[in-house]
């Protein structure tokens, strides 16, 4: 009898359809640290979105060896590859600073079919006027390297030359600065390192500005959970302001 229900139990379970859990393998997010820094920078986030069901390739790139243009081809190129080779269905970007004018420059060039979502901390997506005002100086040259240098505010500065975003990027930008000597430099609210305004991007899908400074954006436990939203969802989870 007990058999009998058993084996009753087990068919229905055989013909019934199983639950759709998409595999780990199959979406997987690049992570681009920013200028002078290198992947450990990102290795909270990494953690996070790990434990949030992605497989992360945390990239580590030599931010200060050459232009934007070249770290873009060598850096994502490869990590595209590796996607790939992985058996990817969908690439998502998690960037700071530098990493999403990486980005740009790649997708301005060339196309990835798997491509997901893009979130982007802190982007210096129409340049910053602390290159402006310090970028002559042989000391900045020597920190920041060729692609430091690219990121003036003027019209033909790397990002300005870059155009709208023609896919789907999520934008987090921080309002606190730790630095007050760059923050005299820069008009209205910055992050010390590059004004709320000139994060926006042209065509991009969502924005949002936190309470946190450039530097610590991408360990900032809202930026995190605000980056695993937009990646689910395209967009970010905005508080709700009560009606007077």
């Amino acid at each position: 009898m007990q058999l009998s229900f058993a084996l009753k139990i087990f068919a229905l379970m055989a013909i019934l359809p199983l639950p759709a859990f998409a595999s780990p393998e199959t979406e997987q997010v690049i992570l681009l640290h920013g200028l002078c820094r290198t992947s450990r920078s990102m290795d909270t986030m990494a953690r996070a979105l790990t434990q949030a069901g992605y497989k992360v390739w945390n990239i580590d790139y030599p931010s200060r060896s050459a232009p934007i243009a070249q770290l873009a081809e060598s850096t994502i190129g490869q990590a595209v590859t590796n996607c790939e080779r992985d058996g990817v269905t969908k690439i998502d970007f998690v960037t700071h600073s530098l990493g999403g004018i990486l980005v740009r420059s790649y997708l301005a060039q060339h196309s990835i079919p798997t491509l997901g979502r893009v979130v982007m901390l802190g982007p210096p997506n129409q340049g910053s006027e602390v290159v402006d005002k310090l970028g002559g100086w042989w000391l900045f040259k020597k920190i920041n390297g060729p692609a430091g240098n690219e990121l003036g505010t003027d019209k033909n500065s790397v990002p300005n030359r870059l155009g709208p975003a023609n896919f789907c990027v999520g934008i987090i930008a921080g309002d606190r600065s730790i630095n007050w000597i760059n923050s005299l430099l820069i008009p209205g609210r910055d992050d010390g390192k590059v004004s709320v305004e000139r994060t926006k991007l042209a065509g991009m899908a969502d924005f949002i500005v936190i309470p946190a400074a450039h530097s610590f954006l991408m360990r900032n436990k809202t930026a995190i959970a605000q980056t695993i939203s937009f990646l689910r969802t395209g967009k970010f989870e905005h508080p709700i302001i009560a009606k007077s």
